[in-house]
């Protein structure tokens, strides 16, 4: 995580970027008594989003459906908003605007202007 001098992050903010980001948790526990291995505990835990979890390639359960909407949102492209930095599709970024923030590219404000003369002509 950055650290912000003027910003105050919510809880909502942290998991969100926890998510975005992942967390995993490697743990060996051995429990060993006069030189002698009792106990071995091999934990390895990952919290992330799928979206996230499906690009460092980690393993899912077996059954999981890879053909249900969420699964198809999650494979599309997704940028960074310069204003908000939340994830946003590149094809929504850059050709109309962020749903979080309102920014919009100088190419969709291009586009918006170029639109009423395009009527105007037809």
């Amino acid at each position: 995580m950055q650290a912000t001098k003027d910003g105050v992050l919510t809880l909502a903010d942290i998991i969100d970027r926890v998510l975005d980001k992942g967390l995993v948790i490697n743990a060996d526990i051995l429990v060993s008594l006069a030189g002698v291995e009792l106990l071995g505990i091999k934990i390895r835990a990952a919290l992330a989003s799928f979206e996230t979890a499906a690009k460092y390639g980690l393993e899912f359960p077996s059954g999981t459906n890879y053909e249900a909407a969420a699964w198809q949102k999650a494979k599309v492209n997704k940028e960074e908003c310069p204003r908000c930095g939340k994830k946003v599709s590149a094809e929504e970024l850059m050709n109309e605007e962020c749903p979080w923030c309102g920014w919009t590219s100088a190419k969709a404000k291009k586009d918006k202007d170029r639109a009423p003369l395009e009527l105007l002509a037809d």
